[in-house]
């Protein structure tokens, strides 16, 4: 099984890397590739994926805290 990588873009999208399997809530499967954006902004007309429509409109820069030292 490969690693699976989710990055949280700069005022933008989910960017989803590797072997996942997107449904909806009632089961469904989305067609999808090896490599694909999810909205997060809301804006997007071809939900759940990201179509641009962020740009200019959309700021969220999300940074995971750093290790704490012992």
């Amino acid at each position: 099984m490969s690693k699976i990588t989710i990055k949280v873009n700069d005022n933008g999208s989910y960017r989803i890397t590797g072997d996942v399997e997107l449904i909806d809530g009632e089961g469904n499967s989305f067609v999808t590739k090896q490599s694909f954006s999810l909205c997060r902004c809301g804006r997007t007309s071809n939900a759940p994926f990201c179509d641009g429509s962020h740009k200019g409109v959309f700021e969220s820069v999300v940074r995971a805290p750093k290790p704490t030292e012992e």
